[in-house]
C-alpha cells in the first residue's frame, strides 16, 4: 500500500469520525434539548449587559457584536443560536459550498439577510443552515476531505476541509453546552426581570 492510499484511507476515516460525532452531537444532544423553546427563553437577558438579536429602525432582526469589551457581555440563547446558524453553517456553505458569493469565509456577504427574531424562526433556521452543512459535507469524498481550502479559506487557506469540520464541530458542542445551559438557568428560576 503506498503512503498516499494510506493517507487517503486515514482521510475517509477521519472524516467518518468526525461528521458522525457531529451528527450524534446534534441528534442525541443538541436538537432535543430545543424542544419546547420559548420566546421568551429565546430572548431573555440572564445579566446586563447581554448580547442578543433584536429589530432595527427597518425592522430587519440584526445580532448584537461590535468592539468586544473585556469581558465580553453573556450573550442570549437567541445571540448563541444565530451565531451557530450563520458562523457556524451558514457561512461556512456560503463560502464552500455554493458559487452565489465568492469571497473569504468571513465577508460579510455571507451572511444570509434573513435573521430570525422568534424562537420558532430560530430553530427553523438552525435546522436549515445545520441541514446545508450537514449534506455538503456528507457528499464529500476523500479528495474533497483532504483538499485545503484554498483563497476562500483566508488565514487558513492551507487548512483542509476535514480540518474545518473539526472547527465547526468545537464550535456546536460548545455553543451548544451554552445554549443548553441557559435553558437550564432559566427553567430553574434564574430569570432576571
Amino acid at each position: 500500500m503506498s503512503v498516499m492510499s494510506s493517507r487517503v484511507l486515514r482521510m475517509s476515516a477521519y472524516g467518518e469520525l468526525l461528521i458522525g460525532q457531529l451528527e450524534f452531537y446534534w441528534d442525541v444532544h443538541l436538537r432535543p434539548r430545543l424542544e419546547g423553546l420559548t420566546d421568551d427563553e429565546y430572548l431573555w437577558e440572564p445579566v446586563q449587559p447581554s448580547w442578543t438579536v433584536h429589530r432595527d429602525a427597518t425592522g430587519k432582526v440584526v445580532v448584537d457584536h461590535g468592539d468586544e469589551p473585556s469581558p465580553p457581555p453573556v450573550p442570549t440563547i437567541a445571540w448563541r443560536l444565530v451565531h451557530v446558524g450563520v458562523g457556524c453553517f451558514a457561512t461556512r456553505v456560503s463560502t464552500f459550498f455554493d458559487d452565489a458569493v465568492d469571497a473569504p469565509m468571513f465577508d460579510p456577504r455571507h451572511i444570509p439577510s434573513d435573521l430570525p427574531g422568534t424562537a420558532d424562526a430560530g430553530l427553523a433556521f438552525l435546522d436549515h443552515w445545520y441541514g446545508r452543512w450537514h449534506d455538503a459535507i456528507r457528499a464529500l469524498d476523500d479528495d474533497g476531505l483532504a483538499r485545503p481550502l484554498g483563497p476562500n479559506g483566508g488565514p487558513f487557506a492551507d487548512d483542509s476541509m476535514l480540518a474545518l469540520i473539526t472547527h465547526i464541530n468545537r464550535e456546536v458542542m460548545h455553543h451548544g453546552a451554552e445554549i443548553c445551559l441557559l435553558r437550564d438557568l432559566y427553567r430553574a428560576g434564574m430569570v432576571t426581570r
